[in-house]
């Protein structure tokens, strides 16, 4: 069973759901900008250039100089600040004693019909990078043929400002049922949640996973799941016997029967299987992004707190492999927004949420009375080029010029990275009650980004075909208490809500605990002048004495008082400041 989740309550009850505002100390700010000046970038051999690596000396140093010189954190940070109403509230986790607050942008709509929507943020992004969705789900053009949403976007334990899991807990599991704590905490007893890119190639298949596991152990609560390119497999006779035979019998006459379509199988044959990772793989061999993971995280998290220029490289290594042929053109100030919700309260937990979850894969058992309601979007894919070659051109001209606010080649791309395997959405009636499929062409990339309203209309039908029987989707509480003003510390008067769900959800495998550090350097004490801070204790009041969690947001290091040398930019390599910006 899950780390079971319980609610930390503040003593006036509906006091626990706090608004929270972004503030990061000045001095690490100033930290940021010393430790961009001094840096020491590889030494690139001159043309030809690689065929087998990307040399990206180019695009990145106009980045750095951008970030120096034109980029202000301040103000991005006012313009979130001002513009999505975040706010951050704590869960116990028992089998620790811990505390994890949980930071998430609540965005309720001003009409009357709309619906609970649970909008699960793609990994490893903060759910600030999404925040350009709200009205999109909240108030949609047309509202009456366009279902709108209460909005809840929550950010992942570990990633932005949300608090880690403790070392040892199951991540899927957890996560999953902090999820549904939230939204009923929200007084959203019951809710739809819907994916934002493909699961298929979400590092370490964690998209999906989460969502998954939301759909199948919590129905009572998640009435309707939308997956978007979801790992599906081919059915198994002994597990689903006729929706084995209807695949024998389609893929047999290669015919649009038994809800197969001839795009199916012209997709399957230019893309091929998605193929399931071994039970003893250590990772999915198609994931194109986890390959700049390793199982053993702190390795490149002490790399990558140290280095925002570091930082930046692996952002922009992942953008690629996550769309190859970007649609969408990001800005340096876009490029170094995600950077910053990286750095600034620090890179190291995600790394070790995609490393558990890489070594201790969570099985979701099928001991359901009931099949799961779900929509499923599915991509078929580019028709392919005349070669490698040519891919590789017409990759690399689509993204060049990071300095003018496009992005930059990323290098040789391989058919690993690049290919969207394919999986039939009828393959997932063996395990789900399929209300909605969608082909759409082309492939995922950054879906979020580049065509957003594939996801809201696959979300839209599910909650459609819902609503027409269920009248439970549409009873909707108002909150029985407006926000505070401040963010403050959950008491430690700790309350356990036992979930209500039809399904009873498997045993995580703990590990044992790591042997205490017995290390003899001193412990590295962090003031509050170089924490990265929020409004996180009100003035003349003292915090509630919850339990302490240790968090990202308060490691970051001493500002380093030796004079540094200032960085000159050059003129060929410096960025212009666009009008936008």
């Amino acid at each position: 069973m899950a780390a079971q989740v319980g609610e930390t309550a503040a003593a006036g009850g509906a006091e626990e759901v706090k608004q929270y505002k972004i503030h990061v100390s000045s001095r690490y700010l100033d930290l940021t900008k010393q430790k961009l000046e001094v840096t020491r970038l590889p030494h690139e051999l001159s043309d030809p250039k690689s065929q087998d690596w990307w040399e990206p000396k180019s695009q990145i140093e106009p980045l750095i100089d951008f970030w120096l010189e034109q980029y202000s954190w301040r103000t991005q940070e006012g313009l979130l600040n001002a513009s999505l109403s975040q706010f951050r509230t704590g869960f116990s986790i028992p089998s620790s004693d811990a505390t994890v607050r949980i930071h998430f942008i609540h965005a309720r709509s001003s009409h009357s019909n709309a619906i609970p929507l649970l909008l699960i943020p793609a990994f490893p992004f903060s759910n600030l990078s999404f925040g350009h969705l709200v009205k999109l789900f909240t108030e949609p053009d047309d509202a009456p043929n366009n279902q709108p949403f209460h909005l809840v976007i929550p950010s992942l334990p570990g990633l932005g400002f949300s608090d880690a899991l403790p070392n040892n807990t199951p991540v899927i599991s957890s996560t999953a049922e902090i999820l549904n704590s939230l939204m009923s905490r929200l007084s959203y007893p019951h809710y739809v949640a819907t994916n934002t890119s493909s699961g298929a190639a979400s590092p370490a298949g964690i998209d999906f996973q989460i969502a998954n596991y939301l759909a199948t152990y919590y129905m009572s609560s998640c009435l309707g799941t939308h997956f978007i390119s979801p790992p599906l497999s081919r059915p198994k006779l002994r597990e689903a016997p006729v929706e084995w035979a209807k695949w024998s019998i389609a893929n047999l006459l290669h015919a649009p029967i038994l809800g197969y379509r001839s795009e199916d199988f012209s997709a399957l044959e230019r893309n091929g299987y998605i193929r399931q990772p071994k039970k003893k793989a250590s990772m999915p061999a198609q994931l194109g992004l986890n390959q700049l993971s390793l199982q053993e995280p702190n390795t490149l998290a002490y790399s990558l707190c140290d280095s925002p220029t570091g930082l930046l490289v692996f952002v922009m290594r992942s953008l690629h492999l996550l769309s190859p042929k970007r649609r969408k053109e990001f800005t340096p100030t876009e490029l170094i927004n995600f950077t910053q919700l990286a750095w600034l309260p620090g890179p190291e937990a995600s790394m070790r949420f995609w490393a558990y979850c890489v070594r201790h894969p969570e099985t979701v058992e099928r001991k359901v009375s009931m099949k799961p309601k779900v929509g499923i979007t599915v991509f078929l894919g580019d028709e392919p080029s005349a070669d490698v070659n040519a891919e590789l051109e017409i990759s690399a001209s689509a993204e060049a010029g990071a300095g003018t606010g496009t992005e930059a080649d990323t290098g040789p791309s391989t058919l690993d990275e690049t290919r969207d395997c394919y999986a039939c959405p009828s393959w997932a009636k063996a395990r789900y009650n399929v209300l909605y499929t969608h082909r759409a062409s082309g492939k995922s990339g950054l879906l979020a980004w580049e065509r957003p309203e594939i996801v809201a209309a696959g979300i839209r039908a599910v909650a459609a075909s819902i609503a027409r029987w269920d009248p439970r989707l549409r009873q909707t509480r108002t909150p029985a208490a407006a926000p505070l003003e401040q963010v403050v510390t959950p008491s430690d008067a700790a309350v356990e809500q036992p979930p209500t769900e039809l399904t009873t959800r498997p045993a995580p495998r703990f590990l044992a605990p790591p042997s205490s550090d017995v290390r003899g350097h001193p412990i590295r004490e962090v003031s509050e002048e170089t924490a990265v801070d929020s409004n996180e204790n009100v003035a003349g009041k003292t915090p509630s004495p919850g339990p302490k969690v240790p968090s990202p947001l308060h490691l970051a290091p001493p500002i380093d008082e030796r004079t540094q040398p200032h960085r000159e930019a050059s003129d060929d390599t410096a960025v212009e400041k666009s009008p936008k910006e």
